[in-house]
């Protein structure tokens, strides 16, 4: 049974939806903002931060303040309520939510340890019994009305096309009749530090596959596809999902190899799968962070998978910042949209090729293209390397 792809939904720096994403993308207007102001962080660095409170987001989610969820869980249950209502789903049949995070409730712990430093009578102890990744594919289930099957992944900066992945076996395999797949990712003060300690941020917005760049901009998002088996879904579905294939060079913990060796594998493998040949692609929605280690690793993905032919490639990072286990969730969903609606995305903040391997992103944004097939990359941490293969 082939997969199919019926509803998506996206909250970012752009804003809550898939047309306020779209809509941004076709202005040209990142949602990366000097500096964080829903955090409480002394880190003056250009992130992509969704621009409403915690209280706001549970006022949007038509979910009681008082019930005090992680910003993370809120961001999840927006877009995949989006997506599910997008796909008009049946909410008698089997749904399945495989959902991916990185930072879980860091937020809710923070909170929680800032009061109990000050005092060690203060504090809501209860907050912290979201800070584990499975709490927050718990509570989007719990206020999605999904209770057939639920499960979390978390593989860094891959985790939400891996969801994807692994939702879609669900649905070959007929374990449920519609899959809720992708990530949600809030920001928090531990995620910023600890990037910075690995002093792979940029102080000023990132320039992915440029020859200045110098370092990823943090984001936070959510975004979520929602998956069918081709002969139960309606016949006016966005895309099929041909292909996908995960491998792991096991270079460096955090660093991909320079040669990109599992870039390459899984986008190859996942062609394989697809039973297509790399001149079928139209578009590749690149990992493309900014940093120096994964823009050069990628392009020698590409050139060696592609030879001459290099399709047309961007990262949209420059406009939501990296959102982490979410990447792979919003970046599938803006790929989705490239088949059905012929959307091609800008790399903003481009200027110079890099000098080896002299790769030009696409620049503008265009729509109504002829895109038969999109190659989506989802890059992590340990070499931990995603493709997907989205096709008519």
């Amino acid at each position: 049974m082939g997969v199919v792809v019926t509803g998506v939904g996206i909250a970012s720096a752009l804003g809550v939806g898939v047309q306020s994403n779209i809509a941004s993308m076709r202005e040209g207007r990142s949602g990366i903002s000097a500096h964080p102001s829903i955090l409480k962080t002394g880190n003056i660095l250009p992130v992509g931060e969704l621009r409403m409170t915690n209280d706001e987001l549970h006022r949007l989610a038509d979910i009681p303040v008082h019930k005090h969820l992680s910003r993370t869980a809120l961001l999840g249950i927006i877009a995949a309520r989006e997506a599910l209502a997008d796909a008009k789903a049946e909410p008698s049949k089997r749904i399945g939510l495989v959902s991916s995070t990185s930072v879980g409730g860091m937020d809710l712990t923070e909170g929680f340890f800032r009061e109990f430093m000050k005092d060690d009578s203060a504090g809501r102890l209860r907050d912290v019994r979201m800070h584990d990744c499975g709490a927050i594919t718990s509570a989007m289930a719990h206020y999605c009305g999904i209770n057939a099957y639920t499960t979390t992944i978390s593989t860094a900066c891959s985790s939400a096309a891996n969801a994807v992945m692994f939702g879609a076996k669900l649905i070959e395999h007929d374990v449920v009749d519609y899959v809720v797949a992708g990530g949600s990712d809030a920001l928090s003060a531990f995620t910023l530090n600890g990037f910075k300690s690995l002093m792979i941020l940029d102080r000023q917005a990132c320039r992915p596959f440029d020859r200045s760049r110098a370092g990823l901009n943090l984001g936070e998002g959510a975004g979520y596809l929602v998956l069918q088996g081709d002969k139960n879904s309606a016949p006016n579905y966005y895309c099929r999902l041909a292909g996908y294939a995960n491998r792991n060079d096991a270079h460096h913990q955090t660093a991909t190899s320079a040669g990109g060796e599992g870039a390459y594998l899984a986008m190859a493998e996942a062609l394989k799968l697809a039973n297509l040949s790399p001149r079928a692609v139209s578009y590749i929605n690149a990992h493309g962070t900014g940093t120096q280690n994964n823009d050069s690793a990628e392009s020698a993905a590409f050139i060696r998978l592609f030879g001459e032919n290099i399709p047309a490639f961007s990262s949209t990072k420059g406009f939501t910042g990296h959102t982490l286990a979410a990447a792979g969730g919003i970046e599938a969903a803006y790929s989705v949209l490239s088949v059905a609606k012929g959307f091609l995305y800008p790399n903003l903040n481009f200027s110079h090729p890099i000098e080896e391997f002299g790769l030009i992103p696409n620049s503008e944004f265009s729509e109504g293209k002829d895109i038969d097939c999109v190659l989506s990359n989802s890059f992590g941490f340990g070499g931990n390397c995603s493709s997907l293969v989205f096709v008519r």
